[in-house]
C-alpha cells in the first residue's frame, strides 16, 4: 500500500507547504512504525531545519491515516506505506528511523542499509545476539550511518560521570550499577488475559509477525504488551532497561561484553478470580536481577514493575530509572561523589569526554550529512553491545529452573550491592502483592560463561540455542548482509 496523504486520509491539498525547504538539499527521511515513540519521531524530524519526513509506513492503517491527518493539517504532504518492502523500494528516500516491535528492529536495519538507506533504529537494535551483530555488518559493508535511541549517549551529565569512573580518580570500579524499574503503566503489575480471536481487517497481522514464529492473534500483543513475550519484545530489561545497561557497560573500562552471566526473578502479578494467583498472560519476569562479570568489575542489574503503586501493605514502593558507580573510593551518583559512599556528595573531577553537539536525533542528521560514522554518540557497535547485555541476562533466566524462595545462591555475596537488590525484590513482592518468596519459589538461571570474542557461550550448547531464532521466510535476518 502506497499513497499520498490525499489519498489516505481523504482529503486533497489545495494549499501549498507550510514548510518549504530546499528540497533538494532536505533529507528525506520515512518513519516506520509510528505508533507511540514513533509518533515523537515524526515529530522531531519534521521540526528540524533542512530534514523532510516523506513517508509513514505502520501495519495498522487506523494508526497510519491518524499519522497521515497530523501532517495533512499541518499542509506538509507524505507518502504512506504499511509494507517496508515497498518503502524501502522507493529511491528518494535518504533514511529511515525505525520505532516497531523489538523483533522488527534488525530485519529493518539490515533491509535499509542493504537499500542505501541511513538508518535511525530504536532500543535494543536487535532481538537476539546473532541479529545485533548482522547490523553492525550491515552498517559497514554498506557505509551507511546507523544511530541508535540510546539517547543517554548524548547527555553531557552522563559522559561527564562516565568519564569521571574511567578517569582512576576515585580508585577502580567495583559495581555498575542500573535499576529500570518504572511502575504501574503499560502492564508491569498485570495484562490479564485477551482470548484468541481474528485479526482486525485494519491491521496487516502477517507483516507484524514478520520474523517471529506463525501464530494467533490476541489483543494483549498489539500495540504494546507484546514487550513481554518472548517472540517479540525483551521485557523490561530490554525495554526501559537497555538505556540504564547501556550507561552501566559505557563506565566499565574495556567493558565490550561479560565473561559470565547470571539471572533471576519472576513474573509476580495481581490476583484475579478466574486465573491462578500471581499469573498472567505474559511471558518475561517483571522482577529480574541479573549480575554480569568484565573481568573484575561487576555489572549488576535491577529491575522491578511492582512499583509506584500501593501494595497490600499500604505502601507505594518508588519507581528508581537511574545509574550507580561503586569505586573503590566511594560512590559516583546523581552527578557528584560521596566519599566512602557518605556525605552530601562533592563536585566530580574534570575530566575530558567527548559528546557531539545535539541530541540522538540532531546528532543523527549531523552525521547523515558529514558521512562520519565515528561521529555519531550512539552509534551501531555500542548498540550491539548494550543490546546484547540485555539478551544475555533474559538467556540465563530462560534456562533457568524454579528454586525455593529460601535458595540464596553464591553470587549474592560477590557483593553487597547484589545481595540489596534481591532483598529489595523479595520485600517488594511481599509488600505489594502479599507473596512471600520465603515460603514460594522463584526462577534461579545458571551461570552461564561467555566468550566475548566468538560473542558464544562456553561449552553451552544450550545457551548457544538462544543467540538466534527460527525465522519465518520471507522474514529472515540473512547470515550474510
Amino acid at each position: 500500500m502506497k499513497s499520498s496523504i490525499a489519498a489516505s486520509v481523504g482529503l486533497s491539498l489545495a494549499n501549498p507547504f507550510s514548510r518549504v525547504r530546499g528540497a533538494n538539499n532536505d533529507i528525506r527521511v520515512a518513519v516506520v512504525g509510528i505508533k507511540g515513540r514513533g509518533e515523537s519521531h515524526f515529530k522531531t524530524f519534521h521540526e528540524m531545519s533542512g530534514v523532510r519526513v516523506a513517508a509513514l509506513c505502520d501495519v495498522d492503517r487506523n494508526v497510519l491515516n491518524s499519522g497521515a491527518k497530523w501532517f495533512q493539517d499541518r499542509n506538509a504532504k507524505v507518502d504512506t506505506y504499511v509494507d517496508i518492502r515497498e518503502l524501502l523500494d522507493n529511491k528518494n528516500i535518504d533514511a529511515i528511523s525505525i520505532a516497531t516491535t523489538n523483533h522488527w528492529h534488525s530485519l529493518a536495519t539490515v533491509w535499509a542499509c542493504q537499500a542505501g538507506k541511513d538508518v535511525y533504529v530504536e532500543k535494543p537494535c536487535s532481538h537476539n545476539i546473532f541479529e545485533g551483530r548482522k547490523c553492525v555488518e550491515a552498517a559497514r559493508k554498506y557505509k551507511r550511518i546507523v544511530q541508535h535511541g540510546t539517547q543517554s549517549r548524548s547527555s553531557e551529565d552522563w559522559a561527564k560521570q562516565v568519564a569521571a569512573v574511567k578517569s582512576g580518580k576515585y580508585g577502580k570500579l567495583l559495581v555498575s550499577k542500573g535499576w529500570a524499574s518504572k511502575g504501574t503503566a503499560t502492564g508491569r503489575w498485570s495484562i490479564g488475559f485477551k482470548p484468541i480471536e481474528e485479526p482486525p481487517e485494519y491491521l496487516d497481522f502477517n507483516i507484524w509477525l514478520g520474523p517471529a514464529p506463525k501464530q494467533p492473534y490476541h489483543a494483549n500483543l498489539v500495540h504494546y504488551n507484546w514487550h513481554w513475550f518472548w517472540d517479540f519484545g525483551n521485557g523490561e530489561i530490554g525495554n526501559q532497561g537497555v538505556h540504564q545497561m547501556d550507561i552501566a557497560r559505557w563506565a566499565i573500562s574495556d567493558g565490550v561484553l561479560p565473561k559470565s552471566v547470571i539471572s533471576m526473578g519472576g513474573r509476580w502479578v495481581n490476583s484475579t478470580p478466574d486465573h491462578p494467583p500471581f499469573t498472567d498472560q505474559a511471558q518475561t519476569p517483571n522482577c529480574q536481577l541479573t549480575v554480569m562479570d568484565f573481568g573484575g568489575t561487576l555489572l549488576v542489574f535491577e529491575v522491578i514493575g511492582l512499583v509506584d503503586r500501593a501494595g497490600v501493605d499500604g505502601t507505594k514502593y518508588p519507581k528508581k530509572v537511574d545509574n550507580e558507580f561503586y569505586l573503590e573510593q566511594g560512590v559516583i551518583k546523581d552527578g557528584k561523589f560521596y566519599p566512602n559512599g557518605k556525605g552530601d556528595g562533592e563536585p566530580l573531577v574534570e575530566v575530558d569526554y567527548q559528546v557531539y553537539p545535539g541530541g540522538n536525533f540532531e546528532n543523527f542528521i549531523n552525521c547523515v550529512r558529514s558521512r562520519k560514522q565515528n561521529e555519531l554518540n550512539a552509534g551501531i557497535l555500542d548498540a550491539h553491545l548494550s543490546s546484547t547485555c540485555c539478551h544475555l541476562g533474559n538467556i540465563s533466566y530462560r534456562l533457568g529452573q524454579q528454586v525455593a524462595g529460601t535458595t540464596r545462591p553464591d553470587v549474592l555475596e560477590r557483593h553487597e550491592q547484589i545481595a540489596q537488590s534481591w532483598e529489595t525484590i523479595m520485600q517488594t513482592v511481599k509488600g505489594t502483592l502479599g507473596l512471600d518468596l520465603s515460603q514460594s519459589t522463584y526462577q534461579l538461571g545458571p551461570m552461564l560463561k561467555f566468550d566475548p570474542d566468538t560473542e558464544k557461550f562456553v561449552d553451552n550448547p544450550a545457551a548457544d540455542m538462544l543467540l538466534t531464532r527460527p525465522y519465518r521466510e520471507p522474514f529472515i535476518v540473512p547470515e550474510q548482509v
